[in-house]
């Protein structure tokens, strides 16, 4: 099993090849960004004819979600026009591809987990750009599995679980919104359980969610790690900020059919965020 993943030096590409350490038996190659971008169509295209992947997992993305506000034309190209591309390529290779999305696809105004069924309206432009993935990844490709997730949060990089444990060290004070509710979750549960069903080949195509589960504010999820470290940093509610994307006020993903589907286990998020927190 030759397996490619793109975008191997972001958070969760880098998640993907510390659990790659646990499957010897597949052929791994990682690239990032700059090894090979998504967005040179020619030199996709010839790669993957040469190479033959038998699956190529996607970590490559546009997410900074303030950013893509302004930098509307580089969003589409990465999370959506790229991956058309990369679609219609793994296509004519015969190569599966798995895909990241998110809960950013809905417009927040539901009082209950989101499902895969449910109606999708982005908010800002990340999530638009987003969606459009999606939507190519389904008219393009016949073997692919596309997994709409939230919140990712590592040990690795810029996420809310390191920024929220710098500004604790550093004595700061934390002014937090409680006006939105998703659910944190952990990018290593995300990448173990992709490449555990890989393993188990219950590779069943279509499109699906997968956080944690349980739901949380952005202030649930301060306080939860400030209480590991033990942290008597001074944590407000904050919601008077403004910002320049409009996020969803509540996009809790349901996995009823992730966990039915694949009969994996998914963790609670608190339950996962103890485990990192004990890791690191």
């Amino acid at each position: 099993m030759r397996i490619l993943v793109t975008g191997a030096g972001g958070q969760l590409g880098k998640c993907f090849k510390q659990a790659s350490q646990n499957y010897p038996e597949f052929d791994f190659t990682f690239k990032t960004s700059d090894d090979l971008d998504l967005s040179q169509f020619a030199v996709i295209g010839a790669y993957l004819r040469r190479e033959k992947f038998d699956i190529c997992i996607n970590c490559a993305a546009y997410t900074n979600v303030e950013k893509a506000e302004k930098e509307q034309e580089m969003a589409y190209l990465i999370n959506a026009e790229s991956v058309k591309n990369l679609a219609q390529d793994c296509d004519e290779t015969g190569c599966t591809l798995i895909h990241f999305s998110t809960d950013y696809v809905f417009n927040g105004k539901k009082n209950s987990p989101y499902t895969e069924e449910d109606p999708t309206e982005p908010l800002n432009v990340y999530g638009a750009s987003k969606l459009l993935g999606e939507q190519y990844i389904q008219e393009a490709a016949k073997k692919y599995l596309i997994f709409r997730t939230s919140w990712l949060y590592s040990e690795i990089g810029k996420n809310f679980f390191n920024t929220i444990r710098a500004k604790a060290e550093a004595g700061e004070p934390l002014n937090i919104t409680t006006s939105q509710k998703g659910t944190p979750t952990n990018a290593h549960d995300l990448a173990a359980f992709v490449l555990e069903l890989v393993a188990k080949n219950k590779m069943k195509y279509g499109l699906y969610h997968y956080s944690n589960l349980g739901e949380a504010t952005w202030y649930d999820f301060a306080r939860e790690i400030l209480n590991l470290m033990n942290s008597d940093t001074e944590l407000n509610e904050n919601n008077d900020f403004t910002t320049l994307a409009v996020r969803p006020i509540y996009s809790v993903l349901n996995k009823q059919k992730v966990q039915d589907v694949f009969e994996l286990p998914v963790p609670g998020w608190r339950e996962s965020l103890k485990e990192l927190y004990q890791k690191v």
